[in-house]
């Protein structure tokens, strides 16, 4: 296999509600697949190592097999589930996550490259109080992946109680209601009532449009009284457009106002764009976009009457996810975009863009509109798009992990300490900006054809190491000793990034990303 590492392992949704594994006020239990009230629909097998206890479920190869567990709560709310697996097949195998007879999320385990290579996937979760049941059902005729155990840990210290000046919204709410916790209001009346410094909290569950959900321009907080549309604290409050068809006026979450704070909201299955954001100095954070039929999140102008000095501006994007978002035609959903007329300011923090049908993030310019402001990417991470986690692809898709130009309008982004792997095309690529840009201290690593491609321009490259592309690099720009570009062999760094690629979000938002097990970007 050519890869010099594996994605085993992500910590999804942990970042939606602020949950790590191991924290210290949870209650971790372990559920062998081998020991009852487990199920598996297969065999209890231990012909390869590696595996805990006395055995492992190996699925029977359809679509209806699955590994089932039994498991209790103390009390209802969010738990976080360790899926211990392996997977020596090729390709992932998806699943539907089945809690208590409802599928909540699909998850799909990677390959690990060997069946006797374990990984652990983080998920989280909301469960009962009491007995509850998670099977894991695969949606193909592949069948699971060998299931060694799962570590639930729930049972944390509650949740603060929100603060008075506080609009409350649930599925069931009312346009008519207080919104109060007790009488709960619909999420698009709140919109229009929330004050500056107030917040609007939406309760866990599934929430369904057929039309966007506006943040009207002019609907404002301040610099010092941001308005807050926030997931109540340990719940997962989800976004559903799937009702919408594929078309560019069907966004999910449009955000056309300044200084909001979005925080652990998920936001799925939109006509086009999950979150568009055409207001400025909003912050976005441990937001997830994902099966949206455009880019997951975009930044760009409101309508096309927009003044370029009223193009989104300073919105800072932190600990977010970005995956699975694809269009028909296969060539436009990215993870994030800031494209075609973003204002300056613009920052992506912490954030991760998977297995987006096109790129991880999309900076590109055109000729009609002119160059668009100076982004920040830092800290993030782009890995596998061009794929979808169930193994689809689109020809037509570029499938670059960041690309960061187009049409030679020359635009001087920022992106450090960021990780490139495994994506379809090229990790790092200038897309004919012949800007100066700073590309510092970034890893990209078994990129299909380059990791760093700058054919043009006068950036300026400092502390990159790349290892183990499908061709050597291509620089042009002011490039010193201190980078380690590929040209077909393993330079001196190389021999430290291998192993199992996993990453999670620390309690305070950090990203934190893996390679056998040592954090590599500190």
């Amino acid at each position: 296999m050519k890869r010099t590492a594996l994605i085993t392992g992500t910590a999804v949704l942990a970042a939606v509600v602020g949950l790590t594994a191991g924290s210290a006020t949870a209650a971790s239990t372990r559920h062998e697949a081998e020991t009852s009230p487990a199920v598996c629909s297969g065999t209890i097998d231990s012909n390869w190592s590696g595996f805990s206890g006395s055995g492992f479920c190996n699925g029977d190869n359809a679509t209806g097999a699955y590994a089932q567990f039994t498991v209790n709560a103390s009390a209802a709310g969010t738990a976080t589930i360790g899926v211990r697996f392996a997977n020596g097949a090729t390709s992932s195998r998806p699943t539907n996550l089945i809690i208590n007879g409802s599928t909540v999320q699909t998850p799909s385990f990677e390959s690990t490259g060997a069946w006797n290579t374990w990984a652990t996937k983080t998920l989280t979760v909301n469960l009962n109080s009491g007995s509850n049941t998670i099977r894991f059902h695969p949606t193909t005729s592949a069948g699971l992946a060998n299931i060694d155990y799962i570590d639930v840990e729930s049972g944390g210290t509650p949740p603060p109680p929100p603060p008075g000046n506080a609009l409350y919204v649930a599925p069931n709410g009312s346009d008519s209601a207080a919104g109060t916790e007790s009488n709960p209001t619909t999420l698009t009346s709140a919109i229009t009532r929330v004050a500056p410094g107030g917040t609007i909290y939406l309760r866990g569950g599934t929430y369904r449009f057929s039309q966007t959900v506006t943040i009207a321009a002019g609907n404002n907080g301040t610099s010092t009284a941001r308005k807050r549309l926030a997931a109540y604290p340990g719940e997962r409050p989800v976004l559903n457009f799937s009702a919408q068809s594929e078309d560019p006026a069907n966004r999910g979450l449009a955000l056309n106002g300044n200084y909001w704070h979005v925080h652990g909201v998920i936001v799925e299955r939109a006509g086009d764009n999950g979150i568009f954001i055409g207001g400025s100095n909003n912050i976005i954070e441990r937001t997830v976009t994902r099966f949206n039929r455009d880019t997951g999140l975009q930044l760009s102008r409101m309508l096309s009457s927009t003044p370029k000095d009223q193009w989104p501006a300073n919105n800072l994007i932190l600990s977010a996810e970005s995956h699975d978002n694809a269009d028909s035609d296969g060539e436009d959903a990215d993870g994030f975009a800031a494209k075609l007329t973003s204002g300056p300011g613009n920052v992506f923090r912490y954030a991760v863009a998977h297995n987006n049908i096109d790129d991880g993030w999309d900076l590109y310019t055109k000729t009609d509109t002119g160059p668009i402001g100076v982004v920040t990417i830092e800290d993030s991470l782009a890995y596998e798009n061009g794929t979808l986690s169930n193994g689809g692809q689109a020809g037509n898709g570029d499938r670059n992990g960041y690309k960061l130009g187009g049409e030679d309008i020359g635009v001087n982004h920022v992106i450090r300490r960021s990780i490139a792997y495994d994506n379809g095309k090229h990790g790092f690529t200038y897309n004919r900006n012949p800007g100066t840009m700073t590309v510092s201290n970034n890893i990209s690593i078994g990129n299909a054809q380059r990791n760093f491609t700058f054919d043009a321009g006068s950036s300026v490259f400092r502390n990159n190491t790349s290892c183990d592309s499908g061709s050597n690099d291509r620089i042009v720009g002011d490039a010193d000793g201190s980078n380690q570009f590929w040209n077909g062999a393993n330079g001196s760094r190389c021999a430290n990034l291998t192993g199992s690629l996993g990453w999670s979000f620390a309690a305070d938002g950090r990203l934190v990303v893996t390679l056998g097990g040592r954090v590599v970007n500190p």
